[in-house]
């Protein structure tokens, strides 16, 4: 099972946590854990590349562990990183209803 903690501040996500492997299918064909790394990840492309983020981005592959954290920003920047981040959530919360024995997710 995955682990996802979302952490929010003064409304605004500003981590992110996932970890473990979903286990829904064999290594190289589980595609839960696939669609949920494909949303964290573009994520955090988008706060790194489209936004100019700079996060603190902690990664293991092999653990199935990705942490991400942001710095403080600026009004518009926050605003940004609001609108992706909540998409973000959007697309997790979507695969945690659909297999809820497979991600956990818990947002504080």
């Amino acid at each position: 099972m995955t682990v996802v903690t979302v952490t929010r501040k003064d409304g605004s996500i500003v981590e992110v946590e996932c970890d473990g492997h979903t286990d829904y299918g064999e290594e190289g064909e589980d595609i839960v854990c696939a669609a949920l790394s494909s949303v964290v990840q573009t994520a955090v492309l988008g706060l790194m590349q489209v936004v100019g983020v700079n996060v603190d981005l902690k990664r293991d592959a092999v653990r199935g562990y990705l942490k991400m954290r942001l710095p403080e920003l600026t009004r518009e920047m926050r605003r940004d990183a609001d609108t992706v981040l909540n998409t973000m959530l959007c697309g997790i919360s979507d695969l945690h209803e659909g297999f809820s024995r497979f991600i956990k997710l818990e947002v504080k």
